[in-house]
C-alpha cells in the first residue's frame, strides 16, 4: 500500500534516527575525537583527570589518501571530443568543485553522501545543486529498480526541527510543532511532476546487499584504537619510568630538604641530581639504590606492527604511515608502491562517475523538463589518480601523440590541464593556423620550408705579394 506524504516523512525520520549514532561515531574517528579504548573502566575513571589520550589519527590519513585523488574536471557527451561547457558552467555556478570534494570525503567516512537538485527561481537556466551529509539526510531505495523512491533532509533552526521530503512528483517542506509534523507555510511545496526523486547518493563501496555503502574506516578503527592505547601507555610509562627509579631506606620525608633546610617537592626528590644526608649505612641503616630506567622500545615496535597492518588493509605505501623511511629507488618504484591505492581511487571514480552523471541528468531534467537520449551516455572526466613525475607523464603523453594513438586534446587532458586551459591552448592553435594560411596566401613559403639560410661570406681575392717582395728577376724583366 502506498504511503501518504506524512507517513513517508515519519518513516524516513525514524530510519535516520536509528543510524545517526553510528554516523556520529565514524565522524568522530575521522576528526580524532574518539574515546580511549582498551582500558579497564575502573582504571579509566581513576586516571581520567591525569591521563590525556594520545590520538594517532590513522583514519584521517587513510581517507585523505584516497580523497586527494578524486577530482572531477568535466563532463562529456557521447561522440564529443570536448567537455560540455554548459554542464561545466552549472557545476562551477554551484561551487561543486569544493562541494564534491566534501561529498567524497563524507562518503568515505560515513558510508555515503547525498546530492540534491532543485529549481532556481532567480536563474531558471542554472538549477541549484547541493551536496549533503548523511548526518542530515536519509534515502530509501526501490528494491526492484534500486533507484531512490523517497528521501528526507533534516535540520534545526534553534529549537525548531525542519525537514524536506523528496518524492517523485513533489518536494515538500515540513516543520515540527507540538502536535507533530505540519507543512511549512513559509515554504510552499514544489509539485514538479518530473517522476524522479531529485536526490542522488554517493555510496562508498556499495554491495548487492549493502547498497548504501560501507565506511572506509571499518577495518582501520580497531587498529587505530589499539595504537592510541599503546601510545597513551607509552606516555604514562615515560612519565613514571623513563628516569631511573630510586629507593631510599632509613629516610623520612623530613630528610629531603634543600641547602636552606626547606622541604623539597616530590618531583625534586625524584629528579634531583645530588642527594646529601648526614645519615650513614652503619649507624642509621640508611641506603639508596637505583633501578634501571624503563626501555620504551616495546611500545615502538608494537605501534610499527599496527602501522604495517593498517598499510596492508588500506593498500597504502609504507612511507605514508612512517614506519619505512627509505626513499624509493626511482619514479617507477614510487608508482609500484602506490599501485593498490591508485586502483582503489580508480574504483571510486568509476562508481561515483555514474553518480555524478545521474546528477547532471537530473540537472537537465529540472532545467528542460526532460533529459536527452545523449545524456544517458554522459561521461564524467576525472583527473588522473596516479602520481607520475612531470617528466614521466610528459614523455608518455608525447609518445602516444607522436604514434597517433591519441589526439592532441586527449594528450593535454592526460597531462592534467583543465578544460579551460585546453580551450585557451586550442584558441592559440587556431590563431597560429590562421596566421600560417594568410602568409601562404601572400606567397610567403617560410611557414612550410623555414627561413632561407644566409649565404656564406665571399672569399677575398689573392692580392699577390707586397711590392717590396717582388723577385729580382721580375724587376730585371721590367727593366728590359
Amino acid at each position: 500500500m502506498e504511503r501518504t506524504e506524512l507517513e513517508w516523512l515519519s518513516h524516513l525520520v525514524e530510519c535516520h534516527e536509528k543510524e545517526l549514532g553510528e554516523l556520529k561515531k565514524m565522524d568522530a574517528y575521522y576528526e580524532g575525537e574518539q574515546p580511549l579504548s582498551y582500558m579497564h573502566p575502573e582504571l579509566q575513571r581513576e586516571l581520567d583527570e591525569h591521563v590525556r589520550q594520545v590520538v594517532i589519527n590513522w583514519p584521517r590519513l587513510v581517507v585523505d589518501s584516497i580523497e586527494e585523488r578524486l577530482d572531477v574536471v568535466g563532463f562529456r557527451f557521447p561522440g564529443k571530443a570536448r567537455a560540455d561547457k554548459e554542464l561545466w558552467r552549472i557545476w562551477q555556478a554551484n561551487d561543486l568543485g569544493e562541494q564534491s570534494q566534501q561529498g567524497h570525503l563524507d562518503a568515505l567516512v560515513m558510508r555515503r553522501a547525498y546530492v540534491v537538485v532543485g529549481s532556481n527561481e532567480a536563474d531558471p537556466d542554472t538549477p541549484i545543486v547541493t551536496v549533503e551529509s548523511a548526518r542530515d539526510m536519509y534515502a530509501e531505495r526501490d528494491p526492484r529498480t534500486r533507484r531512490i523512491r523517497a528521501a528526507v533532509k533534516r535540520w534545526w533552526d534553534g529549537e525548531v526541527e525542519h525537514a524536506t521530503l523528496y518524492l517523485p512528483e513533489a518536494t515538500v517542506w515540513w516543520v515540527k510543532r507540538d502536535d507533530g509534523w505540519v507543512e511549512d507555510e513559509e515554504h510552499p511545496r514544489d509539485d514538479h511532476d518530473l517522476g524522479e526523486v531529485l536526490v542522488e547518493v554517493l555510496a562508498n563501496r556499495p554491495r548487492l546487499k549493502r547498497c548504501d555503502g560501507v565506511s572506509e574506516l571499518a577495518d582501520v578503527i580497531p587498529l587505530s584504537d589499539a595504537a592510541c592505547k599503546v601510545a597513551t601507555d607509552m606516555m604514562v610509562s615515560a612519565e613514571y619510568h623513563s628516569m631511573p627509579r630510586r629507593v631510599a631506606f632509613g629516610f623520612g620525608a623530613e630528610d629531603f630538604v634543600d641547602e636552606h633546610g626547606r622541604k623539597m617537592s616530590v618531583w625534586s626528590r625524584i629528579a634531583g641530581r645530588i642527594w646529601a644526608t648526614e645519615k650513614s649505612r652503619k649507624d642509621d641503616g640508611a641506603d639508596v639504590i637505583q633501578f634501571p630506567e624503563a626501555d620504551l622500545a616495546n611500545f615502538h615496535s608494537t605501534i610499527t606492527q599496527l602501522a604495517q597492518l593498517v598499510a596492508s588493509l588500506a593498500g597504502m605505501p609504507p612511507h605514508f604511515l612512517g614506519y619505512s623511511t627509505a626513499n624509493p629507488a626511482s619514479a617507477d618504484a614510487i608508482r609500484s608502491s602506490e599501485t593498490r591505492l591508485i586502483k582503489r581511487a580508480e574504483r571510486k571514480q568509476r562508481a561515483w562517475g555514474g553518480s555524478w552523471e545521474r546528477v547532471m541528468r537530473l540537472v537537465l531534467l529540472v532545467r528542460d523538463g526532460e533529459a536527452s537520449d545523449d545524456a544517458r551516455a554522459l561521461e564524467t572526466i576525472w583527473r588522473d589518480a596516479s602520481t607520475p613525475t612531470v617528466a614521466q607523464a610528459a614523455d608518455a603523453a608525447t609518445k602516444k601523440f607522436q604514434a597517433k594513438i591519441v589526439p592532441l586534446r586527449q594528450t593535454r587532458e592526460d597531462l592534467g590541464y583543465t578544460q579551460a586551459q585546453i580551450e585557451l591552448m586550442e584558441e592559440e592553435d587556431e590563431r597560429t593556423a590562421q596566421n600560417v594560411i594568410q602568409r601562404l596566401a601572400g606567397g610567403d613559403v617560410t611557414p612550410l620550408f623555414g627561413t632561407k639560410p644566409n649565404p656564406p661570406p665571399p672569399t677575398p681575392a689573392d692580392p699577390g705579394p707586397p711590392e717590396d717582395e717582388v723577385p729580382p728577376e721580375a724587376e730585371h724583366g721590367n727593366a728590359a
